[in-house]
């Protein structure tokens, strides 16, 4: 038998509190799965954001760093003026920088779907069993 994969949403339906922590948490480690699984359409877009961002950071960090290495004597020279050092270090860097507001962005956007499922889930009317004294 084979297995279906669909990456279409179905209804957007109040979810519990549990499922909305659920959604919280994994929207903490994978921007806009959690929105994803609430039924947000804005997920893609996080998701999309979420990935290009950390791909990248990741490529173009392990750039930087080779780099660093590679030049990492010019770097130490201290009569190297300012301007000239942060220039010389701005150009290798300025992608990876890129990589990691682009995944802030899309974290942070995720955060708010986040906090929109939670107060979401606060006024649904769920079965939670009496207290026990």
């Amino acid at each position: 038998m084979r297995t279906k994969i669909s990456l279409t949403l179905g209804r957007r339906e109040p979810v519990s509190r549990q499922t909305a922590w659920g959604c919280f948490t994994t929207n903490v480690a994978l921007p806009g799965f959690g929105s994803l699984v609430a039924g947000y359409k804005v997920g893609y877009l996080q998701v999309v954001l979420g990935l290009a961002g950390l791909a990248l950071t990741t490529v173009f960090g392990i750039r930087f760093i080779i780099w660093y290495f590679n030049h990492r004597p010019q770097l130490q020279e201290v009569e190297l003026e300012p301007d000239r050092y942060f220039l010389m270090v701005w150009l290798p860097v300025r992608w990876a920088l890129l990589g990691i507001g682009i995944f802030a962005i899309g974290w942070l956007w995720a955060m708010a779907s986040s906090l929109a499922i939670l107060a979401q889930a606060r006024k649904v009317k769920s079965a939670v069993p009496p207290r026990i004294q």
